[in-house]
């Protein structure tokens, strides 16, 4: 890949991770004003539809891209990516911004062990040393025993990593399919499953809060375009380590928004998770395996 795809990759990437960042700092936003789990879900999927049909018109095919014999694959990732997404939202709701953003670095770990534990993938006793190191770090920002974490918020951040890595396997079988086939047949078959619940929690809100809502499906429909785009101009272990700027942008959120700092504690814990995390990515890179972490781990 030249140079200049390359960094245009990255500068993707970096728009990206602004943009989830920033989809969870609504989502944080509207929850606080009234807003159920039901009704961000569903605005983020809805509000979503109309920019991934776009991108979806907009490259080769046209809508002719959406033909698939691939339904109960894309069925088996909208389910898994659904569950994923419920313990993702649940995870900025229950927790500061900048926690639930940490823990989503633990993705390439998870990928690590279900790669092992489930795909029978041989693991190194150097990639098992970033594992172990991953989870000091998680023990150190989730701080056992104290009592201004909650451990439950805890569990729910780890668990949407765990799906996000999982997604990310069951990705490879998809891996044909263009990026925006795969996008949409996401959307779409998890929306009537969201619409169920919102239903019952339909409400009132003002417009400010309306906009809040739409505004979820809009930037993190844009968010995966970003990412699509980024993993298509550069390696995975150039656009990865863009990711943990994530962790500023969660800071300066949570700061601005709800007047919350992240704990010292996970200041120290994060920089373990995102070495391990980064050296699972070069180590999967170096040996020339297919990459466990999806590149776009978002959806």
């Amino acid at each position: 890949m030249t140079g200049d795809r390359v960094l245009k990759g990255i500068g993707l990437r970096l728009i990206a991770i602004f943009f989830l960042s920033t989809m969870s700092a609504l989502i944080k936003l509207a929850e606080s004003h009234g807003a159920t789990l039901s009704e961000t879900m569903f605005f983020r999927q809805f509000c979503a539809l109309p920019i991934v049909l776009a991108f979806v018109m907009a490259g080769p095919g046209g809508l002719r891209a959406l033909r698939t014999t691939r339904l109960k694959g894309h069925a088996t990732r909208a389910m898994i990516g659904l569950v994923g997404m419920v313990f993702t939202f649940g995870a900025v709701i229950l927790l500061p911004l900048a926690e639930a953003t940490t823990f989503q670095f633990t993705v390439p770990i998870f990928a690590t062990l279900l790669g092992a534990l489930v795909l029978g993938e041989r693991t190194g006793l150097q990639r098992w040393s970033a594992v172990l190191l991953g989870f000091v770090g998680v023990l150190i920002v989730v701080r056992p025993g104290a009592n201004d974490m909650s451990l439950f918020g805890a569990f729910v951040g780890l668990m949407a990593a765990m799906f996000v890595a999982i997604v990310a396997i069951v990705l490879r079988q998809l891996r044909d399919e263009p990026a925006g086939t795969t996008v949409f047949y996401f959307t779409v078959l998890t929306l009537p499953f969201i619409a169920v619940p919102y239903a019952f929690h339909v409400q009132g809100h003002s417009a400010f809060i309306w906009a809040v809502l739409a505004s979820i499906g809009v930037v993190g429909g844009l968010a995966q375009l970003a990412l699509t785009a980024a993993s298509r101009l550069a390696p995975v272990t150039a656009v990865v380590p863009m990711d943990y700027t994530g962790l500023i942008w969660a800071t300066v959120y949570g700061w601005a928004m709800f007047g919350v700092l992240p704990a010292s504690t996970t200041w120290a814990g994060a920089p373990l998770i995102i070495a391990s995390g980064l050296f699972i990515v070069w180590r999967e890179q170096r040996l020339g395996k297919r990459q466990t972490i999806s590149a776009t781990a978002e959806d």
